[in-house]
């Protein structure tokens, strides 16, 4: 779902990356309310959990994939700006060392997933949540998907890619499958979290518990370096349908692990489980100091 460089013109993506710089700095006074002190481990383990998971695509259908995005589950978790912030450490690990998503595009991105997702996902959890948690949370992470795909066919559409309505409307199909797949998913996390942690999930209190984060910790750096053994190579449904649009994209510069691949370190499962691992660590790092610079604020 990350908008590449070289599709958005001009006067869109630099008006979303002022929006999104502005909604940025936004989101970090409003977490310093979500951000105890003795929370700050757990924004780092989620984030790289988030990050790793993102990394697992599974197939839905029509030689697309989809994978957890995961804004649901962090606004559960964490709160909807602390989760936002978490969400934006993580797309600006993914574009600056992984050319996932561009540069330019940043700011779109972020806004996309990071600001509408994660809110978009957290307004059932806060309206129905005290009623049916699991049917909020699937409501929300539904929610999520669906409204980052379509703001991001929106800004695609504004600056001029065209889009048959045909593979438009596949493609908002598919989106609806992953976005069904993704409320299975944050069901099943939160309720796997709830058992390590009932504090966490009741909440959003309690202490740190040390085990509890070392699993979820470990669980990300499995999934980045033997989970992605499992996943699927198709692209996800946003990719497939700028495949069709032509070859506008085109990357600002390369990235040093571009396509998730440390180059010429023995095969490629360990390059691709070398890269994943740390990007697992620059995500923890990047969220630990966006947490520690929140509370500073205060």
């Amino acid at each position: 779902m990350h908008i590449p460089d070289g599709f958005l013109t001009p006067p869109v993506w630099a008006t979303l990356d002022f929006a999104g710089l502005a909604s940025v700095s936004l989101l970090a006074r409003k977490a310093r309310a979500e951000v105890d002190e003795s929370r700050i481990p757990l924004l780092g383990v989620m984030g790289a959990f988030v990050f790793a998971a993102q990394m697992i695509n599974f197939p839905v259908g029509l030689g697309t994939s989809g994978h957890l995005v995961g804004g649901a589950l962090l606004a559960f978790i964490l709160g909807p700006a602390a989760a936002a912030m978490v969400m934006t450490a993580i797309l600006a690990i993914q574009a600056l060392v992984f050319q996932d998503g561009g540069i330019l595009a940043l700011g779109p991105n972020v806004l996309n997933m990071a600001f509408a997702g994660v809110f978009a996902g957290y307004l059932p959890v806060h309206f129905l949540g005290g009623r049916s948690r699991r049917a909020a949370l699937f409501a929300g992470a539904f929610l999520s998907v669906m409204v980052s795909a379509l703001m991001a066919l929106s800004e695609l559409l504004i600056s001029g890619v065209r889009m048959p309505a045909g593979a438009l409307w596949i493609s908002l199909a598919l989106f609806a499958v992953s976005a069904l797949l993704e409320g299975v998913i944050t069901v099943a996390a939160v309720e796997a979290i709830g058992r390590l942690q009932p504090s966490w999930v009741k909440s959003r209190g309690g202490g740190m518990r040390a085990p509890a984060l070392a699993i979820i910790a470990l669980t990300a750096v499995f999934l980045a370096s033997v989970g992605i053994t499992f996943a699927s190579a198709s692209p996800d449904g946003l990719e497939k349908l700028i495949e069709r649009a032509g070859p506008a994209g085109r990357n600002l510069f390369a990235a040093p692990l571009a396509e998730y691949q440390w180059q010429g370190l023995g095969g490629e499962w360990m390059g691709k489980a070398a890269a994943g691992v740390l990007g697992v660590g620059f995500v923890f790092v990047l969220c630990i100091g966006f947490a520690r610079l929140a509370r500073s604020k205060k």
